[in-house]
């Protein structure tokens, strides 16, 4: 546990680092925030940072290599620096009246990066639902000298899948020189602490702003932390109801698959949230591009209490636009809406309900999203929508099971409704307004469209619902705090208060008790393994494990390596997704869903069979060739999957490199 603390403080330790780098781009940004955003600042490293060596990759002008990432980083600091000293910014003055608050924002970081890697050290295993495919992205691009880096379950081909988060937590990797299978579990604590930092940031502004002091400022942004962070949905609250008033035997995933079959609708979605994937830690998209967003809607609030809209001020945003559709694609059009809305709600400040109000508005979020799509255009030269349209759905979620789920923003929502219908709304209230609007309007969606996809019918609007009401979840867990607090201070009758206060905290509680149950149910708690994720491997294919460090050892670049073709969420693909080697064909429905046929999957299937199982050495040597492999992989999973398998001719081919009792690795001749 001390070597892990010293990882730990060592992965601190380059995200302060860049944090303080940023700080002149960061207060320039958010000069009227209360922290001057400087919770917001490690992100906006780690983004513009990833996004230089990104683009410098891309175009083929400077590989991916350590090297080069320091070069960047002395660039950006000279850059900010000449920003400091052109924008005329009293660093001095700044850190000498809030060195409070920014040492109180660091201390709450570094706390929730080690409590998450805490957590996660009872139970680091990179295996299983998604983290062999997210592993081997990290992998692979850990490898690439260049950009899009190569698809590790499909050899000679590139990723055609959102890659950018992925390539964030292999600058981060490489610039901390620490193991990639550390390094997994050490950006899902950073995550965390980066979300729980930006939602206590914007938290804080927000409430700040109501001038009812620093204090309660702060509380209410911990809460927003809180909410986001480690919040759930009533979903506790029903089974505590129909379990005769126990949680004996609550199963926490239920939570996000309540909407099935299985409990009495009539197809099956997902609606997860941010615990859940905290929990089963999956570095997925939808979880890197977190901290993304809540650097995005805290630059639209700040721009909102500007309200001097200027064509350079759509910049920055648009290019965190750009960056959402390489990360979590979804997110783009949710938050270039939410951009829209808060553009149009500017305009009708100035000019009221007129044409103008709607024609600027409209121009400019299309001029954000022309800006977004130039920012990315690389990734769009290489990249293939996996979407094939848009359908009407042929399911609806029962309303009271949407209850269950959405049933604390709803009684917060109509809260607040109610309590501006009395009172008159202040400046901060209308972009709380812009929220909730787009948070009930995701909601919506899938009840009316599905993206189409290669799920089956029965599932066919869950990846719709699951992308879009996760983030409908984001947006009411920032400003459910808000609403509280404001109710509650400005309620005069102390009856409603007391009514008031009292259902909300009694949501609240079984809100909160949800990662209790989560937390206990994936991690134990009671048997600390330290923040390896490859532990695993050494204890259930020790050989394999053994060989899997020696391709990582000495292979350079990434040569093509045979392997067992499998089905998703096995342990099949293991090595490519644990060395970023390419293999003919991976995981076959991921390759499915990513290329939108199974034809070359299907191919490639049989061509791995006969290339372990032929008796033809010409034939073996053949396909090889074809592939271009350069080894092959000989372990338990290949022995049994393919029990006609002729070792032999292997040593015909070329020689064995490695082996571990019966795994063996044969280095095929030129």
């Amino acid at each position: 546990m001390i070597n892990d603390f010293f990882y730990i403080f060592s992965w601190w330790f380059f995200l302060f680092g860049l944090g303080l780098i940023f700080l002149p781009l960061t207060f320039s940004f958010f000069a009227k925030f209360f922290d001057k955003g400087y919770a917001l600042s490690k992100i906006l490293g780690i983004f513009i940072l990833s996004y230089v060596l990104w683009l410098l990759g891309s175009f083929k002008i400077l590989p991916f290599t350590e090297p080069i990432i320091w070069l960047v980083i002395a660039f950006l600091l000279t850059v900010n620096f000449l920003f400091l000293k052109k924008l005329k910014i009293n660093f001095k003055k700044i850190l000498k009246e809030n060195w409070r608050i920014f040492l109180f924002e660091e201390i709450l970081f570094l706390v929730c990066l080690s409590f998450w890697s805490f957590v996660r050290g009872f139970q680091p295993d990179i295996q299983g639902l998604e983290k062999f495919m997210d592993y081997g992205f990290l992998n692979s691009i850990l490898r690439s000298r260049f950009f899009p880096p190569a698809d590790m379950w499909l050899a000679g081909e590139t990723i055609n899948y959102y890659y950018f988060g992925h390539l964030m937590a292999a600058v981060l990797t490489k610039l901390s020189g620490i193991n990639s299978a550390l390094s997994y579990n050490l950006m899902i604590a950073s995550l965390f602490a980066l979300a729980f930092n930006g939602a206590f940031c914007l938290g804080t502004n927000l409430l700040y702003l109501l001038k009812k002091g620093v204090k309660l400022a702060v509380l209410g942004g911990l809460l927003t932390a809180f909410l986001l962070t480690l919040g759930g949905n009533l979903h506790p609250l029903y089974w505590f109801i129909t379990h005769q008033f126990s949680f004996v035997g609550y199963w926490y995933p239920d939570a996000t698959r309540f909407i099935v079959e299985l409990f009495g609708a009539a197809d099956n979605t997902i609606h997860e949230f941010p615990i859940y994937s905290f929990v089963v830690a999956d570095l997925h998209g939808h979880l890197l591009n977190l901290p993304l967003v809540l650097v995005f809607v805290s630059l639209l609030f700040s721009l909102y209490l500007q309200k001097k809209l200027k064509i350079s001020s759509l910049i920055f945003p648009s290019l965190l636009l750009g960056v959402f559709y390489m990360t979590n694609a979804w997110d783009l059009p949710i938050y270039l809406l939410f951009l829209g809305l808060v553009l149009l709600t500017i305009n009708f400040q100035k000019w009221g309900l007129s044409l103008k109000t709607f024609y600027q508005s409209l121009i400019w979020a299309l001029l954000s999203l022309l800006l977004a799509f130039l920012f990315s255009l690389p990734f769009h030269l290489h990249f293939k929508p996996i979407a094939d349209g848009i359908g009407l759905v042929d399911f609806h979620s029962p309303p009271w099971m949407l209850l269950v789920l959405w049933g604390f923003p709803l009684f917060t929502t109509v809260s607040f409704l109610l309590f501006l219908k009395k009172r008159k709304p202040i400046q901060i209230d209308h972009f709380i307004l812009i929220f909730l609007a787009v948070a009930w309007f995701l909601i919506l969606i899938p009840e009316i469209f599905y993206l189409k996809d290669i799920y089956i019918h029965s599932h066919q609007r869950a990846n719709t619902m699951f992308k879009l009401t996760y983030q409908s979840f984001v947006m009411f867990s920032l400003v459910i705090p808000y609403i509280f607090i404001r109710i509650l201070i400005f309620l005069k009758k102390k009856l409603l208060k007391a009514i008031f206060l009292f259902i909300f905290l009694f949501l609240a509680f079984f809100i909160f008790i949800y990662p209790y149950f989560a937390v206990k149910s994936y991690y134990g708690l009671k048997n600390y393994h330290r923040l390896d994720g490859l532990t695993y491997l050494q204890n259930l294919y020790p050989d394999d494990y053994q060989a899997i460090l020696w391709l990582k050892k000495y292979t350079l670049n990434q040569p093509v390596m045979v392997e067992a073709v499998g089905e998703s969420y096995t342990d099949f693909a293991r090595v490519s997704a644990n060395t970023g080697l390419p293999t003919i064909l991976g995981w076959r429905v991921h390759e499915w869903l990513w290329r939108g046929s199974f034809d070359e999957p299907s191919k490639r299937t049989e061509d791995v069979k006969k290339i372990y199982e032929t008796t033809d050495l010409a034939e073996a040597k053949e396909l090889l060739s074809q592939y271009q492999a350069k080894f092959v992989f000989i372990g338990d999973l290949e022995q049994q999957t393919y029990p006609q398998l002729k070792e032999d001719k292997f040593l015909q081919l070329g020689k064995i490199v490695f082996s571990s009792n019966q795994t063996k690795i044969y280095q095929v001749s030129p």
